[in-house]
């Protein structure tokens, strides 16, 4: 059988693409079977208004060649500029010229831009789940419910020669409201996660909505929900909303590799965001940027790493 021949498009950016950043952002481990990449080859599935999509993105430079397949695909490929960052404005940033790594860092990727998805109840689900976790348990949580719940994508998804072999949407927020809780427990995810994962799944609606309005009503709307922190806020706005102050406040380690990248010492998240204070309006493109620099902006660790749980079903039963 021929795989669907699908639409394309062809942009040209007005600076090169950084598709390995902006789609980290949203893949969830190696194992992510809503998003891929293959050497040089990115695809993503996803629920837009208009059906599911899956698009694969290529891009030289800045020139982007992209193709998407399903109900949703028009509405993919018209949406893509967005998420590559076409909206994201930097015309009032710039580095203070004592943190001189943020300095580099901004002379090396000054054309990287804030994308966004504008898939609200996507970005909040495995960010429902990442919670007080580390990535690797929320990342096989995530693999584990995405491969049971969602759907196959629209393509070649059933072609064992194609890129997106396997590929699968992620599951509707109604699929989520009707996962039961001891399935969340065998995929590692205790009630605390998953009641939250639930009882957002039925505002949805109302969630996405949040697009039209401001990053400050976004947050306060996302705020508003039972379990819904100001981590929590920031990891949706980073990813649906393009936001670029949505800095990663109250995560193990952004704060800290912040401030150490900033100052050369490690300091607490009330410190960080004082220290940030300067940035406001653009804290997440810094914590972005300093990343951009790997171990330059990383603080030296002498302590023991963290632990995965072993309270949960799936850890009890041994799986690794």
């Amino acid at each position: 059988m021929s795989a669907p021949a699908g639409l394309t498009r062809q942009l040209r950016l007005d600076r090169p693409a950084m598709l390995r950043t902006v789609f980290a952002l949203h893949r969830r481990g190696a194992g992510d079977p809503t998003h891929r990449r293959i050497g040089d080859i990115y695809l993503r599935a996803t629920r837009t208004p208009a059906g599911p999509a899956l698009t694969k993105v290529v891009a030289v430079g800045a020139d982007v060649s992209a193709r998407a397949w399903g109900e949703g695909a028009a509405w993919a490929l018209d949406q893509l500029p967005r998420l590559l960052g076409e909206v994201d404005d930097i015309a009032d940033f710039a580095p203070r010229p004592e943190h001189t790594l943020l300095v580099e860092a901004t002379r090396r990727h000054g054309h990287y831009r804030v994308g966004r998805t504008e898939a609200v109840y996507e970005a909040l689900a495995p960010a429902c789940i990442e919670q007080v976790v580390t990535g690797v348990e929320a990342f096989r949580a995530w693999r584990l419910l995405v491969t049971e719940f969602g759907e196959p994508a629209p393509g070649p998804t059933d072609d064992p020669s194609s890129a997106a072999y396997g590929m699968r949407l992620p599951p509707t927020p109604e699929a989520w409201a009707r996962v039961p809780s001891w399935t969340f427990l065998a995929a590692g995810v205790e009630q605390r996660r998953s009641r939250t994962l639930v009882s957002t799944a039925k505002r949805a609606t109302a969630l996405e909505r949040t697009l039209a309005g401001s990053h400050e009503d976004a947050d306060r709307a996302l705020r508003s929900l039972p379990g819904v922190g100001a981590w929590t806020s920031a990891e949706v706005r980073q990813r649906a909303h393009g936001d670029p102050d949505a800095w990663s406040v109250g995560d193990y380690h952004v704060g800290k590799n912040i401030s150490y990248a900033l100052t050369g010492e490690v300091l607490d998240d009330d410190a960080c965001t004082e220290l940030l204070e300067p940035y406001r309006g653009h804290r997440f493109r810094v914590q972005t940027l300093l990343a951009m620099m790997g171990d330059a902006a990383r603080r030296p660790r002498h302590g023991p790493r963290m632990t995965l749980p072993t309270h949960t079903p799936y850890a009890t039963r041994g799986h690794s």
